[in-house]
């Protein structure tokens, strides 16, 4: 009898359920991704809409049409990531299903072997028999609380049963639901490849009504390349007299500093004698320890001003300087963009025309906006250096301790030469684009003399 008893000992361990969801892929990360995205396709729509149907076909146009193009495959891209990851999920989502089916049967086949050994031992006579047969009072009652415990964990496979039976209602659920995001996202992802292969087709349109006209495309990248290197031009003589004007304050800063530390070694040097010659008047026979002359930061005839050496760069020489270098650089990705709802057109460095091989360098990046007139801000906290007349619109330089920003093709400027910005000032307003539909602003960014690419300092 006591044998038979001690079977159920084995059914008293319960079985833990899992309820975590199924491991998947950063989804927020994802949409954040996908919503950029769109919003950057919503801002250029205005523009491509504008400049689609031309009968002039530009160079404008074209770098418009590109980035539309672009994006459009960027927004596919997305769409295919979001696939994997639902993909993913129901993939995840059917091993959680097969593993709480696996426990769902083992619970059951537990609860079963109860039931039976229950049924088997239901009489009265059987448990008072295995409550009177104990060999003492305590082992009786031990043997009360382990018939209570086992009629406890009889209730709770039940409960076990029953939670994984919803488990995994709730897993199939979210597999539909599942199922039915893919569904939209193919619908969805096949909507924007038809999108795609128009704008394609419509690019192609274009390149060739260009490659029919390549005199006037290179009569159109002539003049962006002389007025971007008058751009150029006009900008590194505005940085070589920044720097110029940097060296000469740092130079007389230095010559003055160097003559106070001669007029403090001469006035040590005439303290020093004087104590000298009192020291000689005194009785021959006494000593005296010498005396340590401090005269300001003069001490045992040494300076702590050193002789001026050339810094490597004299626009991070003066602390106001170095301070705001530093900040610029901690702010580096972070930078707001000179403009709201721009987009950009064309990249810094090497552009080539399609199907062509005409190329020609960018020494910044052109932001094209949905009108002219739009405002131009100052994307950090720094000095106005110099406001010029490019001939078909106004420039602005700041400077930024050792960075120097340039906005060009602006309508109309709102500053002067010397005035104090901070960041996200209005300076101007955008010029209008080469096809006259929008705005457009060329934005530049400079290390001192070197043109750096702005797209990485910008949030």
């Amino acid at each position: 009898m006591k044998k038979q008893l001690l079977l159920p000992i084995c059914f008293l361990f319960v079985i833990s359920i899992s309820t975590a969801q199924p491991p998947g892929q950063d989804k927020s990360k994802l949409e954040k991704e996908r919503q950029d995205i769109q919003k950057e396709l919503s801002e250029i729509q205005g523009l491509y809409d504008k400049v689609r149907g031309q009968k002039k076909q530009t160079l404008g146009q074209l770098t418009v049409l590109n980035r539309k193009i672009n994006l459009q495959e960027q927004y596919v891209s997305s769409i295919n990531k979001e696939l994997r990851s639902i993909d993913d999920d129901i993939y995840l989502s059917n091993l959680e299903i097969y593993r709480l089916n696996k426990q769902l049967d083992t619970l059951k086949s537990q609860y079963a072997r109860t039931v039976v050994y229950a049924y088997r031992n239901r009489s009265n006579y059987d448990f008072l028999n295995f409550i009177f047969s104990a060999n003492s009072f305590n082992d009786a009652l031990k043997r009360i609380a382990y018939l209570k415990s086992y009629r406890a964990y009889r209730t709770k496979q039940v409960e076990n049963i029953i939670e994984t039976q919803d488990l995994i209602a709730k897993r199939k659920q979210q597999q539909l639901g599942r199922k039915d995001q893919k569904n939209l996202a193919l619908e969805n992802k096949t909507k924007q490849i038809e999108e795609l292969a128009v704008q394609k087709k419509e690019k192609d349109g274009v390149v060739s009504q260009l490659k029919s006209k390549e005199n006037d495309l290179k009569k159109q990248i002539a003049a962006k390349k002389k007025k971007d290197r008058d751009l150029q031009n006009a900008i590194s003589a505005i940085v070589r007299r920044e720097i110029e004007a940097a060296k000469k304050e740092a130079e007389a800063k230095a010559k003055a500093e160097a003559e106070a530390r001669k007029r403090r070694e001469a006035e040590s040097g005439t303290a020093k004698t004087n104590t000298e010659s009192k020291t000689t008047d005194k009785p021959t026979g006494t000593t005296e320890k010498p005396t340590t002359t401090v005269v300001g930061d003069v001490e045992k005839g040494e300076s702590r001003y050193k002789p001026f050496e050339k810094p490597d760069s004299y626009l991070d020489f003066n602390s106001s300087d170095v301070a705001l270098n530093d900040k610029f650089e901690f702010n580096k990705g972070k930078l707001p963009w000179p403009v709201d709802n721009g987009v950009v057109t064309l990249k810094f460095g090497s552009n080539k025309i399609d199907n062509t091989l005409l190329t020609f360098d960018n020494p910044g990046i052109t932001i094209a906006t949905p009108s002219s007139g739009v405002s131009v801000k100052s994307i950090f906290d720094g000095e106005v250096v110099s406001v010029f007349n490019l001939g078909d619109g106004m420039v602005v330089t700041v400077r930024h301790g050792k960075y120097f920003t340039t906005y060009s093709n602006l309508s109309s400027v709102s500053v002067s030469k010397g005035t104090k910005l901070k960041t996200g000032q209005t300076i101007g307003r955008a010029g209008k684009d080469d096809s006259g539909a929008g705005g457009q602003v060329d934005f530049i960014l400079m290390a001192e003399t070197r043109n750096i690419d702005p797209r990485p300092w910008l949030r």
